[in-house]
């Protein structure tokens, strides 16, 4: 389908649940760059799951946001139930403007929804100079080092930086896949990897649907188990959200918002080394890349650099949608 065809229904969906104009136009375009980047899972797979909450009134399609200054660097943001495209976009923008200010900006955000890729925020301070640290919280998925039980979410770690030409952003999940990915799998009848999940009896599946039931595996056993706790802390703990396996499945439950946190803590690279930062992190980068490269391997990318050709790639081509989603986006806008 064409990107501006595809923006007018997503925004006449939006729109006819409700949304403001510019709010439609914000989650529209939100969606639209995953399916650009290749990430189906947090795009329009995930439509129809919006759309649900919203008329099941756990998602505030007219929120009233309100941020509330701690300091000149610092910022708390009330969303209200709000999906997370929205209060996220805003808090990434508020952060970017603290740090023009005093050189750090830190903003928690609570009372809010999924807001899809971290990278979508990150690339936003690095296009205004900044590097910058994303986190948000997730429903439970993997079971925390020791346990059987899933706590955690895939509570995903994102950096950024500027380079002087595409950003360096690493953005990944703390599990071996990420939730969105299985999702989709389930939903379109597909296979997921081996050995990223578990079913309910601990053993690895493939199925898609018996790995949403079961517990996904994290990234470097313990390592990652300690990595999603952290973020958990940071995004749910410390912005006053829910944390500890308490985040509402937007698939599965309804009784209520998700409630989830994000933080964004965006730094001014100049404050130690002044303008030498880019021309240092080219450097940086150069080092790496001259190495002796190996088996199989013709070049060493850089995160954000792989995803940068994506979307250079697909930038002006149409966007393939499978049939299913189609026909619950002509459901959606009827």
């Amino acid at each position: 389908m064409k990107k501006n065809l595809l923006k007018l229904k997503l925004k006449q969906i939006f729109l006819k649940h409700k949304l403001s104009k510019k709010h439609a136009e914000i989650c529209s375009n939100y969606l639209i760059k995953a399916e650009i980047l290749e990430a189906k899972g947090h795009g329009l797979a995930r439509l129809k799951m919006y759309c649900d909450r919203i008329k099941a009134k756990v998602i505030n399609p007219k929120p009233e946001i309100k941020i509330k200054k701690i300091s000149s660097s610092a910022s708390y943001i009330d969303a209200d139930n709000s999906i997370g495209f929205i209060s996220a976009d805003i808090g990434i923008k508020q952060a970017i403007k603290n740090a023009k200010k005093t050189g750090i900006g830190l903003v928690a955000i609570k009372k809010s929804g999924h807001y899809g890729l971290s990278s979508f925020y990150a690339e936003q301070a690095v296009n205004n100079k900044l590097m910058v640290f994303c986190f948000t919280n997730a429903p439970a998925a993997l079971a925390p080092h020791g346990a059987k039980k899933s706590l955690f979410g895939t509570n995903p770690i994102c950096f950024g930086a500027p380079t002087g030409k595409a950003p360096f952003i690493y953005d990944a999940s703390t599990s071996i896949i990420n939730r969105g990915t299985i999702r989709r799998a389930e939903r379109l009848g597909l296979k997921i990897p081996y050995g990223v999940a578990l079913n309910k009896k601990g053993k690895i599946t493939t199925n898609a649907k018996e790995a949403l039931k079961g517990t996904q595996l994290p990234i470097a056993g313990f390592k990652g188990s300690g990595l999603a706790w952290m973020v958990d802390i940071l995004s749910g703990v410390f912005t006053g959200s829910s944390h500890g396996g308490k985040t509402k499945d937007p698939f599965d439950d309804f009784s209520g918002p998700q409630n989830m946190g994000h933080l964004f803590i965006t730094i001014n690279p100049k404050i130690f080394i002044g303008n030498k930062f880019v021309k240092e992190m080219q450097k940086n980068i150069k080092i790496v890349k001259k190495l002796p490269k190996a088996k199989g391997f013709t070049n060493i990318l850089y995160p954000g650099e792989r995803k940068n050709k994506t979307y250079k790639k697909n930038l002006n081509k149409d966007i393939s949608i499978s049939p299913k989603i189609l026909k619950e986006m002509e459901k959606l806008n009827a």
